[in-house]
């Protein structure tokens, strides 16, 4: 790391939970959040996270507690987010999509205290409840309007907060993602790694307190709560907040919102470029497209230039990277087909099995060090130690570097599934497709497609005279998993030999 990186790290970091004060402070009046129609400036925005913050803390909520927030992209998650931050609570966020066998186990192992969502995804948490008597506090919303208790909460007058000390290695946030023995892992992001993120884009690609950000990608995405939550507040940018969403409304919104920025997966930009609606609106505002969670063809880029009219760079990292720890840059040329570079502070480096480094063109695992890697996973110091190695995060995937320090993918070295941008670990669901009583055995594996990148096929092995159909077995994942992960293809077969 420059030591001019260093300084502004350390700078920054300090300074992480108290982010959106700053931006208030310089830029009161400037448009926040936009979501549906509504607008909320800087100053309204800081009024409504003082006021949860100082609820919270009457709640009993203290430093390093956790807040567990299960919220689509909506105010109320930003909201949430930094009251958590303002009062040194740690923001646990969950997806949406979680049905209540998942969240057991992620509302006990988390350790949460307080439980924000939507009234009409309340139900799932009250499931499970019952076996968490540590999370004893439930914040229901039901949108901006009066009626909530969310609303009564934060429009309840102004409040003032009594903020604890906070030191830059201190939690923050943390997201759970699959692990490899089908038990999700808790990724522990401090203030730090918070730092790392909320300047990338002005640092990278130039962007203004005059951007407006186009938020698809959920918030409780490390990728999206960075690119599309950090990075704006940092600057004091617009984020056009979107839950539902059609290709054509995406289109709309562009157009209406004058959004500059808008970072998606590769299938919703691949659904831009095919889509026939395309030419009936004006997306002259776009300045820049950020793809990430799965590998865009290397040939869609021109396209994506040519018929958006808009540059589109990749980036790469993982929730345990907080998640960038590369990007194709604007300022160096791109090559079609690689990741990019190492952002500023991260070192990327290739390495054999046995933990040598590779020469330039030989692939391997790659490889991440610097401050924008977790803390670890939450009470798992064994998957904690085999992932993190001598300061050295693996990223189990494969990769080759050039000589002007390109990253290009190859393949993955663990088993994992990568459809629409999220992961799916194969173990995980085998474990579901276990647990019904007419499946002996299964095997989950990826099968290529260009939108999605990869679809979950599940082979399994039934008991025999057993008559259970595709259906059936989908079904029975539904009940237990979020839906990017039940299989979309079911195959019988005699032995997964």
């Amino acid at each position: 790391m420059t030591g001019d990186v260093h300084k502004r790290y350390e700078r920054d970091k300090m300074n992480m939970e108290m982010l959106l004060q700053e931006t208030t402070r310089r830029y009161p009046e400037n448009t926040a959040v936009i979501y549906e129609g509504k607008r909320i400036s800087y100053a309204e925005l800081n009024q409504l996270v003082e006021a949860l913050a100082y609820y919270l803390q009457g709640l009993g909520i203290r430093k390093g507690d956790k807040v567990a927030i299960m919220l689509a992209n909506c105010p109320e998650f930003i909201i949430s987010y930094f009251a958590a931050l303002r009062i040194g609570a740690v923001a646990v966020t969950i997806n949406v999509m979680s049905t209540p066998y998942e969240l057991q186990y992620v509302v006990l192992n988390c350790d949460a205290k307080v439980f924000i969502t939507a009234e009409n995804l309340a139900k799932r948490f009250q499931t499970v409840q019952a076996t968490n008597p540590l999370c004893r506090h439930l914040i229901t919303t039901t949108g901006l309007n009066p009626g909530s208790p969310f609303h009564d909460i934060t429009h309840s007058g102004l409040m003032s907060v009594n903020p604890p000390a906070i030191e830059g290695s201190d939690p923050a946030a943390m997201i759970y993602t699959a692990g490899l023995t089908g038990k999700p892992l808790g990724a522990v992001l401090t203030y730090n790694n918070l730092a790392t993120q909320a300047d990338l884009l002005g640092t990278l690609c130039h962007s203004t307190k005059d951007d407006r950000f186009l938020a698809v990608i959920p918030l409780f995405h490390s990728f999206g709560a960075a690119i599309n939550m950090l990075c704006p507040v940092c600057l004091g940018g617009t984020i056009v907040l979107m839950d539902r969403f059609t290709v054509e409304g995406i289109f709309k919104t562009i157009q209406n919102e004058e959004v500059t920025y808008i970072s998606a997966v590769p299938r919703l930009f691949m659904g831009m470029l095919f889509s026939d609606k395309l030419k009936d609106y004006d997306l002259g505002s776009l300045r820049l497209g950020i793809t990430g969670g799965a590998s865009m063809p290397a040939e869609l880029f021109a396209e994506l230039e040519k018929h958006l009219g808009v540059q589109v760079r990749e980036g790469y990292g993982l929730t345990e990277t907080s998640p960038c720890c590369v990007f194709s840059r604007l300022d160096k040329a791109q090559k079609y087909g690689s990741i990019g570079t190492a952002v500023p502070g991260a070192v990327v480096k290739i390495f054999d099995d046995a933990g040598g480094e590779l020469a330039a063109g030989v692939t391997g695992e790659l490889v991440v060090r610097g401050p924008m890697v977790m803390q670890g996973y939450y009470k798992n110091e064994a998957a904690t130690a085999e992932i993190i190695r001598d300061g050295w995060l693996h990223t189990g995937d494969l990769a080759y570097m050039d000589e002007e320090g390109y990253v290009f993918l190859t393949g993955v070295k663990k088993r994992m599934i990568i459809t629409s941008g999220f992961n799916v670990y194969p173990k995980e669901l085998e474990l579901v497709l276990e647990m019904h009583p007419a499946v002996v055995a299964s095997k989950v594996i990826g099968k290529k497609d260009l939108m999605r990148g990869e679809i979950v096929k599940a082979l399994i092995v039934k008991k025999p005279g057993n008559r259970i159909d595709e259906k059936e077995i989908t079904q029975h994942c539904r009940n237990y998993l979020s839906a990017y992960k039940i299989p979309r293809e079911v195959v019988f077969v005699e032995s997964l030999d």
